[in-house]
């Protein structure tokens, strides 16, 4: 390459494409949630006399990644001197240093501001539409209504004749690391209805940016693992041994207490996961049990536990790969819905609470887990009715968004030994109707 062109390409471009070529070779393509992605749109609404109104929105179109406590802040930089004179739905965390404004005050005048949400019982006055929803966001599968939020902006101290620029620098907390989001570009303007639909309103102008999740970049050490058994043999695949890391391990892990010894009084470790001491120490354990098997369809029953004495998770979802949801699927106590993917042999399936029953998963006390259960049934494909090759089991398994440690399919549950194939025979079927016609027979006389 020329040293000329390379010496003009901008030290931002670098690192973007550094970023790009990182979520390449990770995690940023999720084939399980492909159009997965958080949208942040600025729209300018209105003129003033140094600068702009904008309404902010925040749009979560994850199929099953939330943004839960405490919230999302949305950050970026100034590309002048713009200062926001008022808010409505947010609130910026740093006034800065307004000491040149002598009377009136804007209400922030930092060069990067970081903003936050209001939380639902905001004043009236302080509210806009769309507004205050303390910075959770639901994802789109789960409830499209509260996957958005939006705030409105007052931005000054512009020359009378500007435009408007587009924020720098734009970064999003979902609450944590590993979002990484692209520049704020023009788009074609945000239209919405009127007078009952009736009417077209366009605004001035619209910048957008996408945000793109990495665990990678997020950094994340594992929340969950999964343990698996079955009706046909008693022993239990429990998780992975230091699944969620050891006790012993480091610093950076979790903390965990044996069972039966006092829990920790100080406030210092409210923000921090304190699990039960386990084999495998994951704050969340998910445990799936093949527990019946009838004619045509099998009866699975799923356990999420808590293990972390410090932490509810509300809002908690579980997404599960599995070859049976490509057939009829029934569940009981949980929410479900089988999602669209990208590249993938099997169908996956995703569960969450039901409104005022089971939506937040409880912590754990000094006598028992916190932990929500469901039975589900599927329906058998008979042109591949097995148990074999592990067939019962799932292939991944997600809560919230996160990938849970499986264990290796050497330790899932097998078959007994000396047991037949459980492949379907024309003679076990030819048996079972004469069986089932002489007990009708009977029955007549």
């Amino acid at each position: 390459m020329n040293l000329r062109i390379f010496a003009r390409i901008s030290p931002l471009a670098l690192v973007s494409a550094i970023v790009l070529t990182l979520c390449s070779l990770s995690d940023c393509y999720d084939p399980m949630d492909p159009n997965g992605n958080i949208t942040v749109t600025f729209d300018i609404y209105k003129w003033t006399t140094d600068g702009y109104m904008v309404r902010v929105t925040i749009q979560n179109y994850h199929q099953y990644r939330h943004i839960e406590k405490p919230g999302w802040k949305l950050g970026w930089t100034w590309a002048r001197d713009e200062v926001i004179w008022s808010m409505s739905g947010a609130f910026a965390a740093q006034q800065g240093n307004c000491s040149s404004f002598k009377f009136q005050i804007p209400h922030s005048c930092k060069k990067n501001p970081v903003i936050l949400d209001l939380i639902p019982d905001a004043s009236p006055e302080n509210r806009s539409e769309d507004c205050c929803h303390g910075g959770l966001l639901s994802a789109w599968a789960i409830d499209p209504s509260k996957s958005f939020s939006s705030f409105e902006i007052q931005v000054g101290n512009l020359e009378g004749s500007s435009t408007g620029h587009a924020p720098l620098n734009l970064t999003l907390m979902a609450p944590g690391p590993g979002y990484t989001c692209g520049p704020l570009v023009n788009t074609d303007p945000t239209v919405s209805s009127d007078i009952g639909g009736r009417r077209e309103v366009q605004v001035f102008r619209t910048w957008k940016s996408t945000c793109i999740y990495s665990s990678f970049l997020a950094n994340k050490a594992p929340v969950c693992c999964v343990s698996l058994s079955t009706f046909y043999n008693p022993r239990i695949t429990s998780c992975p041994t230091c699944s969620c890391g050891c006790k012993d391990a480091g610093p950076n892990t979790s903390f965990c207490i044996s069972e039966g010894t006092a829990l920790p009084q100080s406030d210092a470790l409210s923000d921090t996961d304190v699990v039960q001491c386990t084999n495998h120490n994951c704050p969340v354990r998910v445990h799936w049990h093949l527990k019946n098997n009838y004619l045509d369809h099998w009866r699975v029953k799923l356990t999420v536990s808590n293990y972390n004495y410090k932490r509810n998770y509300s809002s908690w979802n579980v997404l599960v790969q599995h070859p049976g949801f490509g057939q009829s699927v029934i569940t009981y106590s949980f929410n479900s819905s089988i999602l669209p993917t990208v590249g993938l042999e099997d169908e996956v399936a995703l569960f969450w609470g039901i409104d005022y029953y089971n939506t937040e998963l409880l912590q754990a006390d000094k006598d028992q887990l916190g932990s929500v259960t469901t039975e589900i049934l599927l329906k058998k494909d008979m042109e591949s009715f097995t148990l074999s090759n592990g067939w019962a089991f799932p292939r991944r398994i997600y809560f919230n968004g996160e990938s849970c440690q499986m264990p290796l399919p050497d330790n899932f549950p097998v078959l007994p030994n000396g047991s037949l194939s459980l492949n379907p025979s024309p003679h076990l079927f030819l048996l079972l109707t004469v069986t089932l016609t002489l007990k009708l027979v009977n029955s007549w006389f």
